[in-house]
């Protein structure tokens, strides 16, 4: 997968993105896995399990649109069709990749995850990655794309300076995720060591990733942050990280909370700023646009009522293209009989060129190939 790298297009308000990695031995199986549960449940309407190279190959909606090839690194792709609240259709693909060449071995197999509602998204609706992935802690799944960073956990910020500005270099330029960093006061016990994420709502859960500075960490992860992003991080409290590009309407103090109790009571101010952050207009990434026009165009999992309206389509588009191919015909045709009957007259009829007739020189009318022009010329259509 290429480096994150941003487009103009903001992210629509219909769509869910997701990129991590999973780090278990069978990614495919533990998606097929959950998604046969979750069909035989009524959960999901229903799903397709596909090569990528054939999928590509046979796109419904626009055959010979590029933008279905999910690329030369992709081992599967997954479609998946649910309903939400009042009927409204979800669709989504999931792509697995091969990890790059030049990452190491272990590093899990990357994969992308695009969902798109008939209407606006709502945080409260299920989420997409749990209709793929198992919602269980045994499965490895939820790592981002950035190294040593995990969904559905409280990630420690590394205690070398120099790793601790990668790593915040890394979150808000090539993850997709939201990131946010949360000082402990005081060492927690186990009710505070539970992530912040826990007490969103479902859609929003899988889209934060959470990391904790100790607390011995404040002066260096303040500095830090203000360093790298512009942001600073009280002591006690916490910081939603800026994208990069920044999204619209960031403002730094805004998503600063100043307290935060880490002793399992529900963080009420800290959720709001994130839920607000969440629902800001964000640059798409470039390779989440990709994947967008992927599920747009490339969408293979159609209903029985999406079925019949595509092979009407087919049938008018296949009725013009015969209805073209016979006015070209006869049009050739047309073409054809006006030649033959100009070289008639050019060669009299017996196929012998006419003798010229003598005349003064210099005259086309004096050469077989003025007296065949000339007889095309009066077989010449000036409108065609």
């Amino acid at each position: 997968m290429a480096k994150n790298s941003s487009s103009s297009t903001i992210v629509p308000d219909t769509a869910w993105l997701g990129r991590g990695r999973h780090l278990g031995p069978e990614p495919e199986q533990d998606v097929r896995r959950n998604l046969i549960a979750l069909k035989a449940a009524g959960v999901l309407d229903d799903f397709l399990d596909l090569d990528p190279v054939e999928a590509a190959r046979s796109t419904v909606l626009h055959p010979r649109d590029e933008s279905a090839d999910p690329g030369p690194s992709a081992r599967r792709l997954f479609e998946a069709r649910w309903r939400v609240a009042d009927d409204v259709t979800v669709r989504a693909q999931l792509t697995t990749y091969d990890p790059e060449a030049r990452r190491k071995d272990g590093e899990g197999v990357i994969w992308v995850l695009v969902a798109e509602a008939e209407r606006a998204w709502d945080a409260h609706w299920p989420s997409p990655a749990t209709m793929f992935w198992p919602d269980s802690d045994q499965v490895a799944w939820d790592h981002d794309t950035v190294p040593g960073v995990r969904l559905r956990a409280t990630n420690q910020l590394p205690k070398d300076d120099d790793e601790l500005r990668h790593r915040l270099r890394d979150c808000t330029r090539r993850s997709w995720f939201i990131h946010v960093v949360v000082h402990e006061a005081m060492t927690p016990d186990a009710l505070g060591q539970r992530p912040v994420s826990a007490f969103l709502p479902p859609s929003l859960r899988h889209r934060v990733v959470e990391h904790r500075a100790t607390p011995e960490q404040a002066q260096i992860a303040d500095f830090a942050l203000k360093r790298e992003l512009s942001v600073r991080m009280p002591r006690g409290g916490a910081t939603v990280l800026p994208t990069t590009p920044q999204t619209q309407g960031y403002d730094a103090e805004r998503f600063t909370v100043r307290s935060v109790f880490l002793d399992g009571t529900e963080p009420t101010e800290l959720l709001d700023r994130i839920r607000e952050f969440a629902a800001l207009p964000r640059p798409l990434p470039a390779d989440a646009e990709q994947a967008l026009a992927r599920l747009r165009r490339g969408w293979h999992l159609l209903t029985p009522e999406e079925e019949l309206v595509h092979a009407q389509g087919m049938v008018t588009k296949y009725a013009d293209a015969l209805t073209a191919m016979t006015k070209s015909r006869d049009l050739y045709q047309q073409a054809a009989e006006a030649a033959q009957a100009a070289l008639a007259e050019a060669t009299g009829g017996n196929g012998v060129p006419r003798l010229p007739v003598p005349g003064p020189a210099g005259r086309d009318g004096g050469s077989p190939l003025g007296a065949l022009t000339k007889a095309f010329g009066r077989f010449r259509d000036p409108n065609k």
